[in-house]
């Protein structure tokens, strides 16, 4: 693993997520070289697909329209090519055949991430919450199971946990941008609850809307909780730095929830986030939550949740 690619991820976190950078600090070096270069993966596959750079200028493109579709099925053919062994010339390419190849992650998972690509190509569009869970999968839970094959967990009810947490992200970051997403014609939100809201799908955006659109987000917040809860449950199977940086992750994610359903209808008028002196905050809890599951017996998966049988079906539809 070449320093070179290091620092390309390393980069790549830096200004894609500074919640998740955050957290990937605590990871051992092994695990945490590891979890970069998946991260770098991702977050290329989802900028050449949305013909952006770092997750940023969303919208603001000035460069040819991009033939979404196109791109995700050359991103198939080269993610094939990874891991058929052939080197890779693209950073994030090579990034992700050293770790997919060293922690046998499975190729099943990789093509899951890439379907969700594929739905915001085909300009997917989701009337319920089940919906917007199956693509939440593609994009972050499947991403948590990767993870969580790095970090060494292959019990299917750990990997649950861990698809939970993803879920449970996402859920979040759907809150937090559903204005600027909204502005680049993509809504994730359950169109049953836009319509319960009083909100046409087409003026999602509008800001005559924000006091119906902060209680449509109150609600994605509220539902992301038992999935936040589960994977608390999930952290005791991994090893100790790596279950601190898992929780504290998530408590930034979540905090971001909160911050989010705080400000109402001023929600968007900046991005929602944490600022260093919480981040600090959530870590030291975070390093608690890591040590009390070590004396925890997790509790039974709650029922209702989006679960294993959704997300095999998911598969079937990805691939």
């Amino acid at each position: 693993m070449s320093e070179a690619l290091l620092d390309h991820a390393t980069e790549t976190i830096r200004v894609g997520s500074k919640s998740f950078a955050a957290a990937a600090k605590l990871f051992d070096r092994d695990t945490r070289r590891s979890v970069l270069m998946l991260y770098a993966w991702c977050r290329h596959c989802d900028d050449v697909v949305d013909g952006q750079a770092f997750g940023h200028k969303r919208g603001h493109n000035t460069t040819a329209p991009v033939d979404a579709a196109a791109q995700v099925e050359r991103l198939r053919n080269q993610t094939l090519s990874a891991y058929a062994g052939v080197p890779q010339s693209d950073p994030a390419f090579a990034a992700f055949q050293d770790v997919a190849l060293r922690h046998a992650i499975s190729p099943h998972h990789a093509f899951d991430h890439l379907a969700g690509f594929a739905m915001d190509a085909a300009d997917a569009r989701y009337e319920t919450i089940d919906d917007t869970l199956r693509y939440c999968y593609h994009v972050a839970g499947v991403v948590g199971l990767m993870m969580a094959s790095i970090m060494g967990a292959r019990d299917a009810a750990v990997l649950d946990r861990a698809c939970d947490l993803g879920l449970a992200f996402q859920l979040t970051n759907i809150a937090r941008d559903i204005v600027e997403d909204a502005r680049i014609g993509r809504v994730y939100v359950p169109a049953a609850w836009l319509r319960d809201a009083g909100i046409p799908g087409a003026d999602v955006a509008d800001e005559r809307h924000r006091e119906a659109l902060a209680r449509v987000a109150a609600r994605l917040v509220d539902h992301a909780e038992p999935y936040y809860d589960s994977a608390l449950d999930g952290i005791a199977a991994l090893p100790l730095r790596s279950a601190w940086a898992i929780a504290t992750a998530r408590r930034v994610y979540r905090q971001i929830g909160i911050e989010v359903k705080r400000r109402g209808a001023r929600a968007w008028d900046t991005r929602a986030g944490t600022s260093r002196a919480t981040k600090l905050r959530l870590l030291a809890l975070g390093g608690v939550d890591a040590l009390a599951s070590r004396f925890r017996k997790p509790a039974s998966r709650p029922s209702g949740l989006w679960c294993a049988a959704d997300r095999h079906a998911a598969h079937a539809v990805g691939a």
